[in-house]
């Protein structure tokens, strides 16, 4: 479980973030959803420990990740796992590789048991027979699907993903939530997406945190979130699908 308490952040005299609070359980799927610029990619920076607080504090089961020493905050990291918005694979690695650099980072496995486990996650997010070939021989979904492998083979904890269907065409991002869905429920991870996909939102927010302009404005889960009052969240959730629908017709006009 995460729980971010009385968050504060400011840049200059700009405050990012104002007093925010939420709780992340394990085997949710958990979202932070906003417009550019509500803070949403920031608060997830500091969950991770990689932005420090004015003040507030984040607990990973009761532990303050804001006052823990690097030694047990680098300890703790290796429980985490993340899927970035551009896969952020690596070019001249070939695909098992990649999936294989934390376990060569993080573990003293054989090659034999890290080659395993890699096989392992590769067959749990769909992959077969792609392990020689390069990121640049694969499709985006394909890209995508490989960097959650990367993500889930050491077994992680806490799953954080960071626009998971950015640049994706409808149809395929439906498959990697559904994964990312599955894979929470069957590892008991606690999951945290930041995302404006609004079919992520509907099918997968077990938890929902929208922030407006770096203020906790709505929090809930998919099922109440159809029935809110909140003007500023239906307008957000109008003009998401508006924009869904544009992209899903010029990704149909292009391939004509």
């Amino acid at each position: 479980m995460i729980e971010i308490k009385n968050i504060r952040k400011s840049f200059g005299d700009k405050v990012v973030l104002h007093d925010v609070s939420a709780t992340m359980k394990p085997g949710d799927t958990s979202l932070i959803i906003g417009s550019s610029g509500s803070g949403k990619t920031v608060l997830m920076k500091i969950m991770i420990g990689l932005l420090p607080v004015d003040s507030g504090s984040v607990f990973y089961e009761g532990r303050d990740i804001t006052t823990m020493p690097e030694k047990e905050l680098k300890e703790l990291r290796m429980q985490v796992g993340m899927l970035f918005q551009g896969s952020a694979l690596f070019d001249s690695k070939t695909v098992e590789a990649n999936v294989m650099f934390p376990l060569d980072m993080f573990t003293k496995s054989t090659y034999k048991e890290k080659l395993k486990r890699v096989n392992e996650v590769l067959d749990r997010v769909n992959l077969k027979d792609v392990n020689k070939k390069f990121p640049s021989e694969i499709s985006g979904g394909m890209k995508k699907r490989v960097a959650l492998a990367r993500a889930i083979v050491q077994n992680p904890k806490y799953l954080f993903c960071d626009e998971p269907n950015s640049g994706l065409d409808p149809q395929t991002s439906l498959v990697i939530d559904k994964l990312i869905k599955e894979l929470t429920n069957e590892y008991k991870t606690t999951t945290v997406i930041n995302t404006h996909d609004m079919n992520t939102v509907m099918e997968s927010g077990d938890y929902i945190l929208y922030l407006y302009q770096g203020n906790k404005q709505w929090e809930g889960s998919n099922k109440e979130i159809i029935f809110s009052k909140d003007e500023r969240l239906n307008s957000f959730i109008f003009a998401s699908e508006f924009l869904a629908k544009a992209k899903e017709m010029s990704m149909i006009e292009a391939k004509k």
